[in-house]
């Protein structure tokens, strides 16, 4: 008879463990079936007030802000200003600490910069350093053409005449030191002129010249010969009036 009443209490105890455990699948099946909401994507472990709390291990957890809220998303891949940060627990998404940077490969090196900036070893700026130039249109500098320094300015000349005229050029020019990484890569400019005025206007013994003195002479005869008719109309009225 004690063998009987043992033998139920063990019976009535092992129902009771066994609607305990049932009940236990009952609430994981319930959370499980939880899982399949958008925001549940790839988790591990979900929270409907937080989120995402683990993630597989192949994905990248990010904790997504929105004002005084915050929960957990994974992700394939780190939205724009995070980089992925592999760890042995969980795969995280990090934000990036350079500034103006859009997209790291770690936490203190940039790989694409915002718009406007420039992209020169890991950091980004507003014009490329002295010595580099942008490539093409991907905002990324690269070693650009190297010049030497301006040469003095050279003998101001006109149609390679260092006289006979009031104004010409004079020129500077300076050598490529280094050439561009990439060809498409433009040179500054290597020459230059500017207006300059001619040390000597009129070339000795030159054609130009024995014009100019010509000239001055034919003026100096016609001034000379309209002195002497005005001195002869003096002379005639002189006259007639004495008559």
């Amino acid at each position: 008879m004690q063998f009987r009443l043992f033998s139920c209490a063990l019976l009535i105890l092992n129902c009771m463990d066994y609607s305990h455990c049932q009940a236990n699948r009952w609430r994981r099946s319930k959370r499980a079936s939880y899982g399949p909401n958008p925001i549940c994507k790839g988790c591990l472990s979900c929270s409907k007030d937080n989120g995402c709390i683990r993630c597989q291990p192949k994905l990248f957890f990010f904790l997504r802000r929105e004002g005084m809220r915050q929960h957990g998303e994974c992700l394939h891949s780190c939205p724009s200003g995070y980089y992925g940060l592999r760890a042995p627990d969980m795969n995280r998404c990090s934000r990036c600490r350079i500034e103006n940077c859009d997209s790291c490969f770690s936490r203190d090196f940039c790989t694409k910069c915002k718009a406007g900036f420039y992209l020169h070893k890991g950091r980004c700026f507003e014009e490329c350093p002295d010595g580099f130039a942008p490539l093409d249109e991907t905002m990324e500098c690269v070693e650009g053409c190297e010049v030497g320094q301006w040469s003095e300015w050279g003998t101001c000349s006109r149609n390679n005449r260092t006289c006979g005229f009031k104004w010409g050029l004079e020129t500077r020019t300076r050598q490529i030191v280094k050439k561009p990484a990439k060809d498409t890569i433009l040179c500054p400019t290597i020459a230059e002129s500017r207006r300059c005025k001619m040390a000597m206007r009129h070339c000795p013994g030159g054609k130009r010249s024995q014009k100019a003195k010509d000239k001055r002479n034919k003026k100096k005869k016609k001034k000379l010969l309209e002195r002497a008719q005005e001195q002869h109309s003096v002379f005639l009225s002189a006259d007639r009036s004495s008559q």
